[in-house]
Formats: structure tokens, C-alpha cells, sequence
């Protein structure tokens, strides 16, 4: 039997991606995550959190364990926050993940996700009925708040999430020339470089357009209505 995990990272960050992660490991190898010091993202280092993933990836090797990295850009956020909204939108990132990784895993799984909806259930079911050949033979899925701080599982994939997340921004900072804080509203070195990416004729394209924040920045300096992303049939997600 395997337990597979699921979590985001980014959900609030008025820059840079939403990132998914997913993970699989049979059940005789979770005390091993548990030796190796995986929690939840939130309660780790991000030295840590880098070494978790070098490590799993070298058990994936070794053990045959799997993950997946789903990246979602900007540009699909606010396209969704204009359609079906963004638990939504987490419900397609979370199924997409579980329809790569059934291309190697899909019988005898155990699966739990971090729900990011009120209801858990409703949130299960929600993906359940966009997974692939569900239900796959002696599997079962539920969805728990905090299930990262719960299950290692849980938690080893929300350090992939964060750690994706993490580096997208880093190449953010790289990409601009200059250091764009963590991406959240909260955080004063991001605030303060929003002037900087809220510019005409469009904003930052790694920014989220439909953020309170960045229409707020953008009515404060041109007084006039920020843009709205479009819908295309070539808005894409990453998946690693």
C-alpha cells in the first residue's frame, strides 16, 4: 500500500507562483520521512527543507519513491480568480498531480490532501471527479485541514511545494535585479518594490494582477483601472 501526499504552497503571495507538490512512498518507508526530520514546511528551516528534498530525490532513486512539483503561474491565478475562483483552481492543480503520478502509481494508494476548502469532503470530491480511471483498485482518498502537520507525507510534499515556490521567487529577484521579498502582501521588502513592477502599459508579469494589492498600487499611481488578464487556451502549468 502506498500513502500519497498532497499540499500548496502560495496561495496568498501577491507574487510569483502557486506551487503544488505530491509525493508517494509505501507505507513500511513513512518512519523513515519521520526519522529524516520532515514536518511541515512552516516548521523547518529553508536549509533544511532543501536538504528534505535532496534526500528524497536520492531515496526516489534508491527506494523507487515519487513526486511531482505542479507550478502555477500568475497569469492562471487571476484567470481563475475571474472564472470558478481559486479553490477551483487547487482542485485542478491537485488532480493534475494525481493524474501524472498515477501513470506510475494508481492501485493499493492511500491518498490525503491538505484541503484548502472549508468543507474537506467536498474538497475531495471535487477532485476525485476530475481523476483519471477513479477509483483506481483498492484506493481511497480524504482530505484533512492541516494535514500537513499530521501526516509526514503531507508534510515532505508541502516541503517540495515550498521549496519549488521558493525558487521561482529567487528567479524572480534575478530576473528584475533585485530582491522581491517573499511575494506576500505582509512582507515590507516586498511592498516596498511594488512601485517598481505596478508600471504601464502592464504590471510585472509574475505579479497577480487581481491581488487587492497590486490593483490598489496600480489605482494609486495612474488612477485608473488596472488591467484584467484575458482568458487563453494557452494559459500553462509546469509540471516537474
Amino acid at each position: 500500500m502506498w500513502r500519497v501526499g498532497l499540499d500548496e504552497a502560495g496561495r496568498g503571495p501577491c507574487l510569483g507562483p502557486l506551487v503544488v507538490g505530491i509525493c508517494a512512498v509505501p507505507y513500511e518507508d513513512i518512519q523513515l520521512l519521520i526519522d529524516a526530520g520532515v514536518k511541515d514546511s512552516k516548521d523547518l528551516s529553508s536549509k533544511k527543507r532543501v536538504e528534505l528534498v535532496d534526500w528524497f530525490k536520492q531515496q526516489k532513486d534508491s527506494r523507487g519513491w515519487e513526486y511531482e512539483v505542479n507550478i502555477c503561474s500568475p497569469e492562471r491565478i487571476d484567470i481563475a480568480l475571474s472564472g470558478d475562483g481559486l479553490n477551483i483552481l487547487e482542485v485542478d492543480l491537485f488532480a493534475e498531480c494525481l493524474n501524472l503520478l498515477s501513470q506510475r502509481v494508481s492501485e493499493k494508494v492511500s491518498i490525503l490532501a491538505d484541503a484548502c476548502d472549508v468543507i474537506p469532503q467536498r474538497f475531495t470530491d471535487r477532485i476525485v471527479a476530475r481523476i483519471d480511471n477513479w477509483p483506481w483498485p483498492e484506493s481511497e482518498m480524504e482530505s484533512l485541514h492541516k494535514a500537513d502537520s499530521i501526516d509526514p507525507v503531507v508534510g515532505m510534499a508541502s516541503v517540495f511545494a515550498k521549496v519549488a515556490r521558493d525558487q521561482a521567487v529567487e528567479q524572480i529577484s534575478q530576473q528584475v535585479g533585485f530582491s522581491v521579498g517573499s511575494g506576500y502582501p505582509s512582507d515590507p521588502n516586498t511592498t516596498k518594490i511594488l512601485d517598481k513592477l505596478v508600471t504601464e502599459p502592464l504590471p510585472y508579469s509574475e505579479l497577480r494582477w487581481a491581488w487587492a494589492t497590486i490593483k490598489n498600487k496600480w489605482m494609486e499611481k495612474y488612477d485608473t483601472p488596472p488591467p484584467i488578464r484575458n482568458d487563453s487556451a494557452n494559459v500553462q502549468t509546469t509540471l516537474f
